[in-house]
């Protein structure tokens, strides 16, 4: 604490406070200097020879050596004046209480809790910062170079601040970045992807991973006072032949053997429940070698759970509990009400989904009691005519028809073509297909939908009615787009029940399950299972926000032999079943609980609250599409030498 950085406080104080605070005299004495840079709180800061004076023709007056009587008296009253400035303004600024040299309170917010006291004693000034009264200050610093946070904690700090550099090192140079570290960057996906350690720079995408840490404290706080207990299940397990494909890992020290990345901690957590951990969960790295889309990564988290004694009540109770806690918590929102429930056939009937938005209506409308048989052949030979009625959308043009068409029909969606009707202003309707229908039969449409003058209906057919729905689906999607629909900061919640247990596999050419084999059948379907297995639902549930499935789960099978008669269903030999399952069949001689679970995925969650639209820059060092991480570029080829002492031969087929 020299002469020298003195100076510059009491220049920048001045600056701050707007009030002429000069330096008379000489620097501290020795010890108060010492004790003012090793400041403690409660410890007193003595600043000697710290006077204030007034400006005088904008410059700042002292008292002579020879001053009359009445200078002094002028003097010694433009200093009061001087200092009551000066500690109103302080008292402003640090949001505290400040009583000036001549008792005098002056209150800057009632809600603070920090006492300065100065006094005005022969030209010398005390400051007491009491230790008992600090409760409103972020932090008391030792440095005597920044003083201003020691008195003045609160958000009114000056962000003027000047350092003074005695010693400079550079620990590091650094090359221009290849592109802008801005939240609006001038780099595209690829150039970002690559240098990946420089986006992460950037405040939005910093902010998304924060919003993720604090998502996984409160799960693991939220589930901890329920009695959860989180253990960790291994990464290198066998493969299993149901699902999406698994990523393997060939073993060295078992030639020809694999290991498989888990797809889930599926069977693992019923072992658990077999151990006696009734209420397990785990936020898990989990692995799928399927193709990629923006809500999919190779490599993903999820926030696993299973349960002991419990039905599929008590699990969606549970879950959706912690579902308005991160809504409360993470967002602020409030959400009073149960979530709605859907079976699957109803999501499928009127979105086309088995997660549908529902921020929206547009449900789908049946229409081939209305549009059949008229001679129109697109219609007539079709097994599915249906239609979505957007509300207010009359005025679009003939251009935005023909795009919508164009949408249709690109390849991942699909469709053939596209009607549309519009409602006139009249209440008369007119479509692209006028000539094949009357007025009295367009009339009909329009109270099929109860639509209004104004309103725009669109419809496609097919000769299947699951494949079309899902085309109708998509359209009703890009049309709550195009109308603003889809708010980002709106949430629509909902659980889908009663799935199907199987669904049939073309590739495959036999049922497949649609979860996976150890969901256990709804009680009361259980008798089809010998002769409708296709109409049998299971007792899962997957929960939906915004159109994205943020988790889903099932009631599990407990009973040896009704797990039986589902590997017998799928396609198990006795001898396959024991091979690939065998471990979880003989812990369940054992005895198994009925048990549940459920499985949210972490990053579909932190991308829903942070209104991404790809989970992908919620995760630190995500895949591209490809599934390549081209910042580590990988996957890549293995050196001839590690293949051969795992025995493998790469043999690339074109």
């Amino acid at each position: 604490a020299d002469k020298f950085s003195l100076k510059h406080i009491i220049k920048h104080l001045s600056e701050l406070l707007g009030v002429e605070v000069q330096f008379a005299n000489d620097c501290m004495g020795e010890e108060a200097a010492v004790k003012a840079a090793a400041l403690q709180p409660g410890e007193v800061l003595l600043l000697e020879n710290l006077r204030f004076y007034a400006e005088e023709e904008g410059k700042p007056r002292g008292l002579a050596e020879d001053a009359t009587d009445e200078e002094k008296a002028a003097a010694k009253k433009a200093v009061k004046e001087s200092q009551k400035e000066f500690t109103k303004k302080l008292a402003s600024y640090a949001d505290c209480y400040v009583n000036d040299a001549f008792g005098t309170a002056h209150r800057a917010h009632a809600s603070t809790a920090l006492i300065a006291k100065y006094f005005d004693t022969d030209n010398k000034m005390f400051g007491y910062l009491m230790e008992k009264e600090v409760k409103a200050v972020d932090k008391v610093l030792n440095d005597i170079q920044r003083p201003f946070t020691a008195i003045m904690g609160g958000s009114k700090v000056s962000s003027k601040i000047e350092i003074i550099v005695s010693e400079l090192n550079i620990l590091n140079s650094a090359i221009t970045p290849p592109f802008t570290i801005e939240d609006n960057t001038d780099g595209g996906d690829d150039i970002r992807m690559k240098y990946r350690y420089l986006d992460l720079r950037r405040s939005a995408v910093r902010s998304n991973l924060e919003l993720r840490h604090k998502m996984t404290i409160e799960v693991r706080s939220y589930l901890d006072k329920l009695g959860f207990l989180e253990v960790e299940t291994p990464v290198l397990i066998g493969s299993t032949p149901e699902g999406a494909r698994d990523f393997v890992v060939p073993s060295r020290m078992n030639p020809g053997q694999f290991y498989a990345l888990p797809q889930s901690p599926q069977t693992l957590k019923q072992l658990l429940m077999v151990s006696g951990f009734d209420r397990y969960f785990q936020i898990a790295k989990c692995f799928r070698d399927e193709d990629l889309r923006a809500d999919r990564q190779p490599e993903f988290t999820q926030i696993d759970c299973e349960m002991s004694f419990v039905e599929q009540e008590d699990v969606i109770t549970t879950f959706e509990g912690m579902a308005k806690h991160l809504f409360k918590v993470i967002r602020n929102i409030e959400l009073a009400e149960p979530f709605p429930r859907m079976p699957w056939s109803e999501a499928m009937r009127l979105y086309g989904s088995d997660k549908p938005d529902i921020r929206f209506g547009m449900q789908f409308v049946e229409l081939m009691d209305i549009l059949k048989g008229h001679g129109f052949s697109v219609f007539d030979n079709a097994t599915y005519i249906g239609g979505i009625c957007a509300e207010g959308a009359a005025g679009y043009t003939r251009k935005q028809l023909d795009a919508l068409t164009e949408f249709v029909k690109k390849p991942q969606i699909g469709a053939k073509g596209m009607v549309y009707a519009r409602i006139e202003a009249d209440g008369t309707v007119k479509s692209s297909v006028d000539k094949f229908y009357t007025q009295e039969v367009l009339q009909q449409l329009k109270e099929a939908f109860g639509a209004k003058p104004g309103d725009l209906i669109l419809i496609l057919s097919g000769d299947d009615a699951m494949k079309t729905r899902k085309q109708l689906c998509e359209l009703r999607l890009e049309m709550g787009n195009q109308l603003g629909l889809r708010d980002k900061n709106t949430f629509a919640c909902l659980w889908v029940v009663d799935f199907p247990l199987f669904e049939w596999s073309e590739e495959e050419g036999r049922l497949m399950a649609m979860h996976h084999p150890f969901t256990s059948p709804k009680p009361e379907d259980i008798h089809l299972l010998d002769t409708n297995p296709a109409a049998v639902r299971a007792n899962a549930y997957d929960m939906v926000i915004n159109g994205v499935e943020v988790g889903g789960g099932s009631i599990r099978i407990h009973d040896s032999q009704l797990q039986n008669k589902m590997f017998e269903l799928l396609g198990f030999t006795p001898e396959r079943a024991q091979e690939q399952f065998g471990f979880l069949m003989n812990a369940f001689k054992f005895g198994a609980p009925p048990h549940g679970g459920l499985a949210y995925g972490l990053d579909r969650w932190v991308s829903l609250f942070a209104g991404l639209d790809s989970i992908r820059d919620c995760i630190a060092f995500p895949k591209n599409n490809s599934g390549r991480d081209v910042m580590l570029d990988a996957p890549a080829a293995l050196d001839p030498s590690q293949l051969e002492e795992l025995n493998l031969i790469v043999d690339i087929k074109e």
